[in-house]
């Protein structure tokens, strides 16, 4: 029997199973019903491992919500989102496993071998969920004429719940914070902060205010590194745009910086934001504003807030019945006048030289931390 070549490639063309960059021009003999119902297999065993991994993250996550910030509302979304997962999941696409056959099972990258805290393991999965929600939405569109709609809501639930969660943790971590680094220039300013780090502390400010933007950024970076290493907050000081940049916890604003609103629309719901004050008048405003926190002083008269009058510790025990959001005490605060901040009212302090210029910044930190915590016992931060 004589092909006719041109006759079958014709064919081939017209039901679209004849690709000339595939098959370098040969005419493959395959039946098109054949090589769908292999296309359909194939299309299977992405959607199954897809759910399948959709599945795993949110019951990762939900574990979180549940155990690790006992928070039923969160636990009860992800259940659900998970419960919605399941019903696609259907007995059909489960028997198209083929575990032994998965050359992707041999496949791994070192980051995923550990994780350097709680925050990673929580970005890691949700990413993991949001691609399998993606695959899945564009597969499904080949399985079931809803499946691709109904996952496309789904990815944005999970986008939304991300968001949600991470806001949240950083708010948690925020109030157990009772010390509050914020740097100053330094040739050893990673190292300093990296001391404080292994002293206990979990909330930096990065603030530098004559650096070119190109160190400002190199130093940013490698702070954030730093912090996300150690479960600790970065927050950077005046620049909403650094901040966004390279991915900060927050922004701190000064009385003359940005409105709240403004930085608020730019960074989003879930990172924090702070706000100099210096009276009661800018504390309330700062509150009704949307302030994530504010600063209280200076406290004593400080070179860096150099010609600025001490607010002394009056405004510190204002603060203790009046701010509703978690609150520093700032300006001039060390080792040896700490227990007055103390005696005030305060329960977080913010410092700059006592740990930028201490010898030992590690031991200055364990110090600090032990005063403020013989106040209120420390929570140990769990992100």
């Amino acid at each position: 029997m004589q092909i006719d070549y041109a006759k079958e490639v014709a064919t081939m063309k017209e039901v679209g199973y004849y690709d000339k960059n595939i098959t370098n021009g040969v005419v493959v003999m395959v039946e098109p019903y054949s090589q769908q119902k292999q296309i359909q297999q194939v299309v299977h065993r992405i959607l199954d491992a897809n759910l399948d991994r959709a599945r795993e993250g949110l019951r990762i996550i939900e574990e979180w919500c549940r155990f690790g910030l006992n928070n039923a509302e969160m636990a009860g979304e992800c259940k659900h989102l998970r419960q919605e997962v399941a019903i696609w999941h259907t007995a059909e696409l489960r028997a198209a496993r083929d575990t032994a056959g998965d050359p992707g099972t041999e496949l791994s990258h070192p980051q995923e071998e550990q994780r350097s805290s709680i925050k990673a393991l929580l970005q890691a999965n949700f990413c993991r969920i949001q691609e399998a929600f993606r695959v899945v939405e564009e597969y499904g569109k080949l399985y079931h004429p809803n499946m691709g709609k109904a996952f496309k809501q789904m990815r944005y639930q999970v986008y939304t719940l991300e968001s949600d969660l991470m806001g949240y943790q950083r708010h948690q971590l925020l109030w157990r914070s009772r010390l509050y680094l914020v740097t100053s220039p330094s040739a050893d300013l990673l190292s300093i902060v990296e001391a404080a780090l292994k002293g206990g502390l979990t909330l930096v400010q990065y603030r530098s205010k004559d650096a070119d933007d190109s160190v400002r950024l190199e130093e940013a970076t490698k702070l954030q590194q730093l912090c996300h290493a150690y479960g600790a907050l970065l927050i950077i000081n005046d620049r909403v745009d650094l901040a966004m940049a390279v991915d900060a916890d927050g922004v701190h604003l000064g009385q003359q910086d940005m409105p709240i609103a403004i930085a608020r629309q730019l960074l989003g719901p879930q990172r924090l934001i702070g706000r100099s004050t210096t009276n009661s008048e800018e504390m309330q405003k700062a509150i009704a504003e949307g302030a994530d926190y504010i600063g209280v002083g200076p406290v004593y008269e400080t070179p860096t807030k150099a010609g600025k009058a001490a607010a002394g510790l009056e405004y510190v025990r204002y603060a203790v019945k009046n701010s509703s959001v978690p609150w520093f005490a700032i300006g001039g605060i060390d080792v040896n006048n700490i227990n007055d901040v103390i005696d005030a009212g305060a329960e977080r302090v913010a410092v700059v030289r006592s740990l930028m210029q201490a010898e030992q910044p590690t031991l200055v930190t364990q110090y600090l931390l032990s005063q403020l915590n013989r106040v209120q016992p420390d929570n140990p931060s769990m992100f």
